[in-house]
This record gives C-alpha cells, sequence and structure tokens, in this order.
C-alpha cells in the first residue's frame, strides 16, 4: 500500500485557517474519534486536562478564544473589549440572539454567574479572582469586569479550553459538581456511556459568528450529524485502530508507530514542536516541600536519556531547558544552567545529604500509561534518581484517576503531564497557586505580578526571563524537553486543522 500524506504543521504558526470548506459541503454523518481514555468530568471548569478540553469545546463556549496566530478574538464575546485608561476595567458587548442547548437565550445574568462560578471552581478562575473586584451586568448584553491592578493574561485565561471560563445558564451555574451539561456550541450533548463513548449530537439552534474560519475563532459549521469520543486507553489499541481506518481520527498515538500509521488507513497528522513534558513537583507537603529534594531531583534527572526512551529518535524532540523553544518571543535561556541533559548524579546526591534524606521515605511519582511516553519517561527517572540516593515508587493508574488524585497533596511527591507551548505563559499550570503542586512564594509573587500587571507586550517580554529564572531557583517542575506529537486521521474526513486540541466543527466527510 502506498504511503499516505503526512500532514504535518509547526506550533509557532500552527493554527491554519480551514481551507475548502466555504461551499458544497452537505451535511450529515458521524465520526468516530479515539481518544486516551475517559475523561474525568465534562465540566471544564473543574479540569485543567487536555482530554476535558478537547471533547467539551464542542459543547461549550467561552467570551473569547485564540485565533490561527494565537491572538485572542472574539467567540462570545461581540468585539474586543472597552478597556479603561487605567487598564482596571474591561467592557464587554454580548453576541445577541445566542441560545443554549436548554433553547434559553444567553444574558449578562448568565455570563455574570458563569465566571463566578469560574472564579470558585477553576484553577485558572481563582488565579484571575485575586486581581477581580467585581463582575456586573451593565445591561442584558453587557458585563463589566473591575480589576484592583492591571492584569495583562485576563483575556487569554477567559478564552483557554480547560479550566475554562465557559458560559452556561445561570441555574446551572450554580450546580457544583455539574449535572446539567448545557452550552452554547455547536455540538450537544445526547448520551454518555463511561469506558464506551461520549456521543454529541448537531445542535440546531447554533449561532455561528459569520465570517471564515481562523484558528478556534471565527466561523463554526456543522456538518456532521454526530460526534463521538471512544475512549481507547491502551496506545497499541489505539494504533491498531489508525492502521484498520476503524475510528475517523485517532488522538495522541506513540510517535515510533509513524511508520507503521502511513502505510494503513490513514494519514497521520504531526504537530511539530508540539510542547513538552513536565514533572510537577507537590511543594505543599511531603518529601518535596523541601527546596533541597526539588533540587537534588533537578540536578537527578537526565533529559537526553528520558527523551531518548519515550520517543526513539531525535526526528521527534529536542533537548531544552527553556520554557519557549526558538522561535517564540518568549524564548530565554535565562536560568537554564541547572538542566544538564546527562544529569549531574554526584550534585544530586550532595544535595539529598545536605537535606538529611536517608532513604527511607519513597519519592512517590504519580504517572500513566495511557500516555505511554509519560510512562516511559518515568521509568527512566526512577533509574536516575536512585542512582542519586532515592527510594522511588511508581504509582501507575488510569489517566482519570491521576487527574483526580493529584488534586489530594497527601498521595503523591511528583506528577507527570505535558503541555502546548500556551501563547501566554500564564496560563502555564504552576502559575496558578491552586494548581497541584502549590507553588507559592514570595519570588513568585514579586516577578509573576510584575510579568502580569504590564500591559505592553515588548516589556512584558523583556519581564518573562525573571519568571524563568524563579521557576528554576524554586523548582516547582522540571521540563524534560521539547517534543512532537503524532495523530492520526481518515482520508475522507476533511477541514480538520491540526491543533493540540482537535475540533471537528467544519469538518465533514466527503462523498465515497
Amino acid at each position: 500500500m502506498k504511503h499516505m500524506t503526512t500532514i504535518a504543521i509547526s506550533l509557532a504558526a500552527m493554527l491554519l485557517p480551514a481551507t475548502g470548506v466555504a461551499w458544497g459541503q452537505a451535511k450529515g454523518g458521524v465520526i468516530d474519534v479515539a481518544t486516551i481514555g475517559e475523561p474525568p468530568t465534562l465540566d471544564p471548569m473543574a479540569s485543567t486536562a487536555d482530554l476535558v478540553g478537547i471533547v467539551t469545546q464542542h459543547i461549550y463556549e467561552t467570551l473569547y478564544t485564540f485565533d490561527k496566530d494565537w491572538g485572542v478574538t472574539p467567540l462570545l464575546a461581540a468585539d474586543m473589549p472597552q478597556i479603561s485608561a487605567d487598564g482596571k476595567t474591561y467592557t464587554i458587548a454580548l453576541r445577541t440572539g445566542i441560545k443554549f442547548h436548554d433553547g434559553s437565550d444567553m444574558n449578562s445574568t448568565d455570563v455574570v454567574a458563569s465566571l463566578q462560578r469560574w472564579m470558585k471552581v477553576a484553577t485558572r478562575g481563582k488565579q484571575t479572582a485575586e486581581t477581580v473586584t467585581a463582575i456586573e451586568a451593565v445591561d442584558d448584553n453587557t458585563i463589566k469586569i473591575t480589576l484592583n491592578k492591571p492584569f495583562a493574561p485576563l483575556l487569554s485565561l477567559l478564552s483557554l479550553n480547560n479550566a475554562a471560563a465557559i458560559i452556561i445558564p445561570s441555574e446551572v451555574a450554580a450546580q457544583d459538581p455539574l449535572t446539567s451539561f448545557v452550552g452554547t456550541g455547536p455540538y450537544m450533548l445526547k448520551e454518555r456511556k463511561p469506558d464506551q463513548f461520549i456521543q454529541l449530537a448537531r445542535f440546531d439552534g447554533y449561532k455561528s459568528r459569520d465570517g471564515e474560519a481562523n484558528g478556534y475563532g471565527g466561523a463554526r459549521k456543522q456538518y456532521l450529524d454526530e460526534i463521538r469520543f471512544v475512549p481507547v486507553p491502551d496506545p497499541n489499541t489505539r494504533i491498531e485502530g489508525a492502521v484498520s481506518g476503524q475510528f475517523a481520527y485517532v488522538d495522541s498515538l506513540p510517535v515510533e508507530s509513524f511508520d507503521k500509521i502511513s502505510g494503513g488507513k490513514t494519514a497521520p497528522v504531526m504537530l511539530k514542536p508540539f510542547g513538552w513534558p513536565v514533572f510537577f513537583m507537590n511543594t505543599k507537603e511531603g518529601l518535596n516541600s523541601d527546596i533541597k529534594i526539588r533540587k537534588a531531583i533537578q540536578a537527578a534527572l537526565a533529559p537526553k536519556d528520558m527523551m531518548l526512551a519515550a520517543f526513539g529518535s531525535e526526528e521527534f524532540f529536542s533537548i531544552d531547558g527553556a520554557m519557549y523553544p526558538q522561535g517564540y518571543k518568549w524564548h530565554s535561556e535565562t536560568g537554564t544552567e541547572p538542566y544538564k541533559p546527562e544529569g549531574d548524579t554526584e550534585a544530586a546526591t550532595a544535595l539529598l545529604k545536605e537535606a538529611g534524606y536517608d532513604g527511607s521515605k519513597p519519592l512517590r511519582i504519580l504517572t500513566s500509561r495511557q500516555y505511554e511516553f509519560h510512562y516511559k519517561l518515568a521509568q527512566v527517572a526512577a533509574e536516575y534518581l536512585k542512582a542519586a540516593g532515592f527510594k522511588v515508587q511508581m504509582d501507575v493508574v488510569e489517566w482519570a484517576t491521576l487527574t483526580k488524585n493529584r488534586t489530594d497533596p497527601a498521595l503523591w511527591d511528583i506528577y507527570i503531564t505535558h503541555s502546548p507551548f500556551l501563547p501566554e505563559p500564564s496560563l502555564t499550570g504552576f502559575m496558578s497557586d491552586t494548581a497541584p503542586g502549590w507553588w507559592v512564594s514570595d519570588k513568585k509573587r514579586e516577578v509573576l505580578g510584575a510579568f502580569n500587571a504590564e500591559s505592553d507586550p515588548a516589556k512584558r517580554i523583556a519581564l518573562w526571563p525573571a519568571v524563568q529564572q524563579a521557576v528554576y531557583d524554586e523548582v516547582p517542575a522540571f521540563k524534560v524537553g521539547n517534543f512532537n506529537a503524532l495523530a492520526a486521521q481518515a482520508p475522507n474526513l476533511k477541514g480538520v486543522t491540526p491543533a493540540p486540541w482537535p475540533y471537528f466543527w467544519n469538518a465533514y466527510l466527503e462523498a465515497k
């Protein structure tokens, strides 16, 4: 069989507009999308998991979202906000004629209630709440957000699809946990059978924005009748499903399966570079509440061997301690001296001795095999940590269990995850004091506060290195490197724009 064309895209200029979907696509069809597992919740306020965002971005919408260039663009907001001269007041006009899935009309009461819930429930909402003095309705179609100081990341935080500031009916916003899954999105929840599928159906009352598709923004056309997200936790099963053409789209495949998929019934989709694997440290309690222990881990880990084990070939990864790679405006080498590709076992051992660690208490690593590269990173890390003198305990669980357990500081010392390179650094999980890891310090507040309070883009770029320096000095997390991500797409599925959180509005099935 001939190899199919590879779909590859650079994430530095990632979200290209969908093409060929302006006319002539007949409505109809159902697609099955294989995901890495069962999402722990369908409440995107309550989780930072990418899996939750991938599914729920079809059901719910936010006031703003990201365009093809990672700029903020209106979604449920009518336009960009009017911002007062002192940067403390945002007045946001809302689109009119927007209906929720229950048939009710969206108005400012719903938006205010939703954002108030977001600030109580979501880690990014709690992060924002520190600067918000009031959210109020000006009239039925306008809201006003008042801050106690300028806060540059506000619009980006209102745009992201996980720990998301979704807009829901005011009566639903009173629920915690969420029991009614009612949004304004192009698809609505039809049925959920845990560990079997989440079935979304076209919402006929949906009102798309005008114009062309533009990344996550612009027009959202509803060609497909239904989208079924199917949990497939085993990576080998996802590979076989891609090769056989069982699914229209398969997310998060091991990169070593690239050649096998290329010879199958779906085409590989490579996102390059996609993001960074990261070891989050529990700074709140346990072993990693001691900075010397965290420094010992930082010294012990060997990124090169870890990334080789996880991705096999340097075609799929790079060794890089900077939080953003070259090509991004946030790239800086400041503070990265402790990042040693081969690790430094002797330095780690000395730091452990200085910390008074005697090996009696295990360092607990929380990970999952649903993202197989997480597990491979953990295996290699464990060996280097043992060589430095740590006693290591591997806790391997389902991804849904991991996202639940990481919220309990009594259950882990390190948990392993990954992130795309986000357009706003303050969107990164550990920038929030309440995110699992619970990094709180005077230094963080000083440098991150200055960074977030500055509205001038050029000045913000100049302030970013001090934030990266604090990350390396206080070790709330350990970036392993940069990696590419692999997915697979059926040849008759058109209109899908490669993106870190794949979406299927504007997608359609080509007639056979």
